[in-house]
């Protein structure tokens, strides 16, 4: 039972949540509490917090979560009918692997039942958990990391800098791609930048998102699992002056990009992490969270689909290629078919891959859009 891991939420928080307007967010979340236990058949959305921060060097204030859940809970929701649940605080274990262990267990159960966990606080190194989440799904996974840098760093290093070094060296590996976006290049070494590209990653630069963040929208239509961390808002929008970041995205952008996240009908786990744990901080992190949830109230389930009545397809003709594009006639979104091999029984098939009006433009005067070559090459590895 996944409530034998987590720890219900406060009195405090019943008490607060008691005395909100019947219009508040607060009266739409069922509460783990001491005494009653959400209803998970009715649940599609979750939130977890988790105050497991030894892969990092940030401290935790005791009543941060506290603050947080008062300010999120006296948001007003949007015309909202999914099932939404507080399940309480994740145990933390002795060790730091057995955190990961209960977050893992916890994400894992979630998923298989078609839950949508929100996980919060926390060093970053707990994308590897959420990643393990995904072991006993037997599915490839697409990591999507809102950073200022790629964490490839050594595991001597704080966990938090190196989770993706761990992600790529361990078995099983169950990583299709992985994808960073809003990477600053001051902070990441020309070899990690190169490692990168070898590995057939994708990596967005902070000023190209800024200029035009509509164009990762199909990175997070493709994702499996989001992964933000904080520091990658610059800190006269975050709040965060412990950790102090001088350039990074603003609020507008870093919520349309949680608002990207929650309206993929593929996204199955979000994480929000590398908070300083200062109350200043609480109030964008809020509207992240508000903004996941209103874009997953906005989901049309058109990945994948069989039936294609519903859509229309383009052909083109590069050379020796044909490239078939798909766009959906419901919110004009784009795919492009790619021919995909499953690892786990070695059977290839077709299969659309997310991508933009742009490409196919692009393809019509000749040129084949990166993200196909980048797919097509990661099936051959």
């Amino acid at each position: 039972m996944i409530f034998d891991y987590l720890q219900p939420v406060s009195p405090e928080i019943e008490k607060f949540v008691a005395n909100l307007s019947n219009q508040t967010l607060g009266k739409k979340v069922v509460l783990h509490t001491e005494t009653d236990y959400p209803n998970l058949n009715t649940i599609t959305i979750a939130l977890i917090f988790v105050n497991e921060n030894r892969g990092s060097d940030q401290y935790y204030e005791a009543d941060f979560f506290t603050t947080i859940r008062k300010n999120l809970y006296q948001l007003f929701p949007g015309n909202w009918n999914k099932g939404i649940a507080d399940l309480g605080d994740l145990l933390i274990g002795n060790e730091i692997t057995d955190t990961y262990y209960l977050l893992k267990t916890v994400c894992c159960e979630l998923i298989k039942n078609k839950i949508t966990p929100i996980v919060v606080g926390g060093s970053q190194d707990l994308t590897y958990a959420l990643y393990r989440a995904y072991d006993d799904l037997e599915q490839m996974v697409n990591l999507v990391s809102i950073d200022d840098q790629f964490n490839f760093a050594k595991e001597d290093n704080l966990a938090s800098d190196a989770f993706l070094s761990k992600i790529i060296v361990e078995e099983p590996n169950n990583l299709f791609n992985f994808s960073t976006i809003g990477y600053q290049t001051y902070y990441n070494s020309q070899e990690e930048i190169d490692l990168i590209e070898k590995l057939y990653f994708d990596a967005y630069r902070l000023g190209e998102i800024i200029k035009n963040p509509s164009q990762v929208e199909p990175i997070f239509r493709d994702a499996d699992l989001v992964s933000l961390d904080l520091h990658a808002i610059k800190s006269s929008d975050s709040g965060n002056f412990e950790h102090f970041q001088p350039n990074g995205f603003d609020g507008r952008e870093i919520c349309s990009l949680a608002r990207y996240a929650g309206i993929s009908d593929k996204i199955s786990c979000f994480g929000i992490f590398n908070s300083n744990y200062t109350k200043n901080e609480v109030h964008l992190l809020n509207e992240i969270i508000w903004y996941f949830i209103e874009g997953f109230h906005y989901r049309s389930y058109e990945f994948p689909f069989e039936d294609k009545i519903n859509y229309f397809k383009y052909t083109v003709l590069i050379e020796d290629e044909e490239l078939v594009f798909y766009k959906s006639n419901r919110s004009e979104r784009w795919w492009i078919e790619i021919q995909q091999t499953n690892k786990y029984n070695n059977k290839s098939k077709k299969t659309l891959l997310p991508c933009t009006h742009d490409d196919y433009l692009a393809a019509c005067e000749q040129e084949i859009p990166e993200r196909w070559w980048k797919a097509l090459r990661k099936n051959h590895l």
